[in-house]
C-alpha cells in the first residue's frame, strides 16, 4: 500500500540549542543513521526504500530562542527537497514574534524557495495561533499569503516534550478563528490536539471543510482509542510518525501498526497516502 509520512524531522541539527539536542540525540540509539540522513538526502532516500515509503514531508520552521532554528531552515529544506523532488513534501515557517518583514519573507518562502506548506508551531513559538485578532498582524499575513498561493498551514497542536516549550499554546480551538478567518486555507492539526485535546481536533475537521487532522505523535496502536471514529473520518486524516522524535523507532513499524487496525482497506489508504496526496499532490 502507498504510504506517506507527512510529519518527519529532518532539520539542520547543529543549529539546535544545546538543551534540546540532548533531548534529541540522548534519546535515540540511531543518532548515527539520522545525523548521516541529515547530511546526505540519498541515505534517506535509500532508507525510505527501505520502509517502502513513497513519500515524506520534511518539517521545518524557525523557533530561534526555544530550539535555536532560524530562517536558514528554510533554505536547507527546500534544497534538500530540491534534491529529491519526487520523495519530498518541504515544509518550512517564519517566526510571527521575530521576524522584521513578514510579507517580503513569505513571498520568500512561497514564491523563490517555493515550500510546499508552513508550519506553524504555537508551543514552540510561543504564541497563539490565532495571535492576529490581538494584534499579531505577521500571522495574519502568514495565513492571508498560503491562503492566496494555496499552500497549507500545518498548526501544533498539542504538548510538547522539549525544554522551554510551554502547552498552553497547543490548544486547537485557537484554530477554530484561523479555519473562519480564512474559509479557503487548507489547515492541518498535526497530532490531532494529543494528548488533552482530540476532541477539539474532531470537531474542527467536521466544522470546516478545509481542516484535516496529521496522525503523527500517537502511538498507532491507540489511534482508536484518541480518535474512536477514525473510520469516518479518514478522508480528512494523514498519516505521520514524528520520526525521529523519541519514541517512533522508525516509520515502517507505525505504518504496519496502522495496517493491523479493524479499519476498512479504503480508510487505510486514506489515511497513508490519500489524503496527503490531495492536498500534496505528487510530482
Amino acid at each position: 500500500m502507498r504510504v506517506v509520512d507527512i510529519h518527519v524531522h529532518v532539520q539542520p541539527w547543529e543549529q539546535l540549542l544545546a538543551p534540546v539536542a540532548e533531548v534529541l540525540r540522548e534519546r535515540r540509539s540511531d543518532r548515527d543513521l539520522v545525523e548521516r540522513c541529515i547530511r546526505d538526502p540519498q541515505a534517506f532516500a535509500a532508507l525510505l526504500d527501505a520502509q517502502g515509503i513513497a513519500r515524506v514531508g520534511l518539517i521545518n520552521y524557525p523557533a530561534q530562542d526555544l530550539m535555536g532554528f532560524d530562517e536558514r531552515t528554510n533554505d536547507f529544506v527546500a534544497a534538500y527537497r530540491d534534491s529529491l523532488p519526487d520523495r519530498i513534501v518541504a515544509f518550512g515557517g517564519m517566526h510571527p514574534r521575530l521576524v522584521q518583514d513578514p510579507r517580503r519573507e513569505m513571498r520568500r518562502l512561497l514564491h523563490e524557495l517555493k515550500l510546499d506548506g508552513i508550519k506553524v508551531h504555537p508551543p514552540h513559538q510561543l504564541v497563539r495561533a490565532n495571535a492576529y485578532t490581538e494584534g499579531l498582524e505577521a500571522l495574519r499575513v502568514l495565513y492571508a499569503e498560503c491562503e492566496a498561493a494555496r499552500v497549507p498551514v500545518m498548526i501544533h497542536t498539542g504538548t510538547s516534550v522539549f525544554p522551554g516549550a510551554r502547552g498552553k499554546y497547543g490548544d486547537p480551538i485557537d484554530a477554530d478563528d484561523v479555519a473562519v478567518d480564512f474559509p479557503e486555507l487548507r489547515i492541518i492539526l498535526a497530532h490531532a490536539g494529543r494528548p488533552l485535546w482530540m476532541e477539539t481536533t474532531v470537531h474542527l475537521a467536521r466544522r470546516h471543510p478545509h481542516v484535516y487532522l496529521d496522525l503523527s505523535g500517537i502511538p498507532p496502536k491507540s489511534l482508536l482509542e484518541y480518535l474512536p471514529k477514525l473510520e469516518s473520518l479518514a478522508g480528512k486524516c494523514l498519516f505521520g510518525t514524528d520520526w525521529p522524535s523519541p519514541g517512533v523507532r522508525s516509520i515502517k513499524e507505525n505504518v504496519d501498526a496502522v495496517l493491523g487496525l479493524p479499519l476498512s482497506e479504503n480508510a487505510k489508504k486514506q489515511i497513508l497516502s490519500g489524503t496527503a496526496d490531495l492536498l500534496f499532490p505528487p510530482r
